[in-house]
């Protein structure tokens, strides 16, 4: 697709969401009492937000304007923060995880697939060399310790044998011919030049010799640039000018990148032609304030310190706290003035932009210069603050006899005070305990316990699985829902993946410090894990009972371990801390061993480690078990902010998994393996078990034989009955233990509440009913 169709599906999404602020600012501001309305309001702006969302990512990853590209991907950001926020608002008003969206989906005529979680290419594209290089250093390191793994040699099969010796044997016969011809041209050569030597060269055939080549050399030179302008003119090829660059330049212009230097010259014009101007207006300003200030109170203002924004506080509108209404109302945003001031900006500067004559998608000096104004702006403030709290001083000295800020007196410090009112203590771990150490240092030495490992390159894409119909159908009817495989996809998105790719989502969004995902063994928790580190670019630390088994010893030596992790995380932000088997962890009763000790002691510390972690750090706690109804769920809920319950695959994904892992074992699918068979027996059995039975039956020796021998239902039945399914008993246990959870209580007094509400609603209705006869 050509960059004027990206273009054009940018300006569509535009309105689209033009639409839906809209619908916002008529809908989500007003109190509502009709719980059922509320929600299909919610769920209906979920599902429209998502398209949107999908249709903007595509844009971001196709378009080349660098200056475009920033555009979209503001509202990109704001977008995917709207979602946090609406999702958010679907979980409180339900008290569940996971919703029935199938009446959404059919009223505005979308399928399920519609309601997947895209994953922004920029996440890992953006530093993507950063990473190649992070992870050739963790490489490196675990080498040199001797903790990687060589991966065994895998012997040939017969075909690719046949192909490497086919490949070698070509390639020796055209170095052979190669060298032959060589030999050829040098003993031509060798006969001319004697022959040259005996005959004597007529200086006219020397110059008609001298011109025919010249001449031929020129009407080359001329054919070729009339087929590069041709090319240009079709579009088909870019302008000699650009080519002429060096590669990394060429690249620089494919992708719109703004180099630095040319930003720095904006700037300096900028100081040079504006900063006077910028300087007297901010002074104008600034005595204007004052002046109304003492007009209305009586006495000049304190000047606002720079820790709070210095001039730029007295210009921020302070307006009262509205009363809060009867009714259900939509919480504040943090991204709807984002979302809006994108659409501003797309209407000023985009829509009604000629994009046709924009052949090399090179950047506006005025757009930079506009995105500059605001940093000169800024050198210019400080400054102009050092100067007008100087001339504060001296005319609340000369006016109204004030030496100092009001509330103190002269020549008195803050002595009295130890601590200000309501600043909180600063905990050991936002300390840094670390002063002389560098982040490389640290990183090595992580790598080198073991406690900072290789993250293996799986999408999320690949955790296989497909809506369950039946469990919709359960919920409708009050049984306690459970998300489907697509559903956990979904949550891991929501609450894992989007949070650590984006800054600005991090930042404003609902905060989500740790994640617990629980299941029993073999659902895919691990390959969750990693496919959240793959698609955030993230970096993963392992904390287990084993890892840390004899190396950190003790309460401090523990904490020094948690606030290394977290100081290398959040250097080298976006990272995950991934705690394995986390329920020992929290596990009620006497420990048994000093292992054992020391990690449950970690758990204590663990609160701690989470007050350290700030809205701006990008780093997430992350748990797994399959025995959660082990630990002790106060503690345990405490530090877990969000559960997921990762169920068993059902009929559908059953058939799937067995066709994708035979087929991508190196087997081949006949009459004689029924897939739907398999789908059928494996019933209670999980993803972990149909890998394990389908490696064991491919091996290398029963590929070989496959084409006289193909593979039977039988086989896979017979590996599969030597492993034990999950049997109900532990599934009703999952299920147990998660109504206790906060979440799932809140759900259950929401259905009686609501069940209470229904019982009324018919008892009222068969009063009038009786009144009428």
């Amino acid at each position: 697709m050509s960059q004027a169709t990206y273009i054009k599906l940018w300006a569509d999404t535009q309105k689209e969401l033009d639409t839906m602020l809209q619908r916002e600012r008529e809908e989500f501001l007003q109190p509502q009492e009709d719980r059922e309305k509320v929600w299909k309001m919610l769920a209906t702006a979920y599902v429209q937000y998502l398209e949107i969302f999908r249709r903007l990512e595509a844009s971001h990853a196709h378009l080349i304007h660098q200056q475009k590209r920033a555009a979209v991907r503001q509202v990109l950001d704001g977008v995917m923060g709207r979602l946090l926020e609406i999702k958010r608002e679907m979980v409180a008003l339900e008290s569940s995880e996971c919703h029935c969206m199938d009446s959404i989906l059919l009223e505005l005529q979308r399928v399920p697939e519609d309601i997947e979680i895209p994953i922004p290419e920029y996440f890992v594209k953006e530093n993507l060399r950063a990473l190649q290089e992070r992870e050739q250093y963790l490489q490196e390191i675990l080498l040199n310790a001797g903790l990687l793994e060589e991966e065994p040699v895998r012997a040939m099969t017969l075909e690719e044998a046949i192909n490497v010796i086919q490949v070698a044997e070509r390639a020796r016969q055209g170095r052979a011919r190669a060298a032959f011809m060589r030999r050829i041209y040098l003993e031509e050569k060798r006969q001319s030049g004697k022959q040259q030597k005996k005959m004597r060269i007529n200086p006219d055939a020397a110059a008609t010799c001298i011109q025919k080549v010249w001449r031929g050399y020129r009407q080359r030179r001329a054919t070729e640039k009339l087929r590069e302008e041709e090319m240009v003119f079709l579009g088909m090829s870019l302008p000699p000018e650009v080519e002429a660059r060096s590669v990394l330049q060429k690249a620089n212009v494919l992708q719109g990148e703004v180099q630095e230097r040319e930003n720095y010259s904006f700037r300096q014009e900028l100081r040079e032609a504006e900063g006077s101007h910028i300087k007297e207006t901010l002074q104008d300003e600034i005595i204007q304030c004052f002046i109304e200030c003492r007009h209305i109170t009586g006495r000049f203002p304190d000047y606002p310190p720079e820790k709070t924004g210095g001039s730029k506080a007295i210009f921020i509108e302070k307006h009262p706290e509205q009363a809060v209404d009867e009714g259900w109302k939509m919480s504040p945003s943090n991204f709807l003035s984002i979302l809006e001031e994108g659409s501003s900006q797309y209407q000023v500067f985009w829509e009604n932009r000629d994009n046709k004559a924009d052949f090399l998608q090179d950047h506006d000096p005025e757009l930079i210069k506009g995105g500059e104004r605001e940093e000169v702006e800024e050198e210019i403030r400080v400054q102009v603050d050092e100067v007008m709290q100087e001339q504060l001083l001296k005319v609340k000295q000369a006016v109204d006899g004030e030496i100092g800020p009001r509330g103190k007196k002269p020549g008195k410090g803050d002595k009295g005070s130890r601590r200000a009112p309501g600043k909180k203590k600063i905990s050991e771990l936002e300390r840094d305990l670390t002063p002389d150490r560098t982040i490389d240092s640290l990183f090595q030495e992580l790598a080198e316990e073991g406690l900072l490992i290789q993250v293996k390159n799986v999408n999320l894409s690949d955790y296989i699985g497909y809506y369950d119909c039946l469990s919709n159908t359960l919920r409708e009817k009050g049984a306690q829902p459970v998300p489907s495989i697509p559903e956990v996809r979904q949550l891991v998105s929501l609450y894992g993946i989007l949070p650590l790719g984006s800054q600005t989502v991090h930042e404003n969004a609902p905060l989500v410090k740790s994640l617990l995902l629980a299941g029993p063994a073999g659902v895919g928790k691990k390959m969750l894990v990693h496919a959240i580190c793959t698609e955030a670019g993230a970096n993963l630390f392992k904390l287990t009972s084993s890892s840390i088994a004899g190396k950190y010893p003790g309460r401090d030596a523990l904490m020094m371990m948690l606030h290394m992790i977290l100081k290398v995380g959040k250097e080298l932000q976006p990272s995950v801390v991934w705690i394995g088997d986390t329920e020992r962890m929290f596990a009620r009763g006497a420990a048994k061993g000093e292992d054992e000790v020391n990690f449950k002691r970690l758990a204590k510390l663990l609160p701690q480690f989470l007050r350290a972690v700030k809205p701006q750090d990008r780093v997430l706690l992350l748990g797994t078990t399959r025995r959660p109804f082990d630990a002790n769920l106060g503690p345990f809920c405490k530090v877990y902010q969000k559960i997921i319950l990762i169920p068993k695959p059902d009929y559908l994904t059953r058939f799937a998994l067995w066709k994708h892992y035979i087929l991508q074992g190196g087997g081949t699918l006949t009459k004689l393996v029924n897939l739907n068979c398999l789908a059928q027996v494996s019933d209670g059995f999980t993803q972990g078990h149909v890998v394990e039975v389908v490696h064991t039956v491919l091996t290398e020796l029963r590929l070989l034989q496959m084409a006289r021998k193909p593979l039977r239902t039988a086989e896979f039945v017979t590996a599969l009955a030597r492993h034990d399914p999950v049997y109900i008993e532990e599934e009703e246990a999952f299920h147990a233990w998660y109504a206790k959870t906060p979440l799932g209580k809140a759900w259950i007094a929401t259905m009686a509440a609501r069940n209470a509400e229904k019982a009324k609603k018919k008892g009222k209705k068969g009063k009038k009913g009786k009144e009428k006869k």
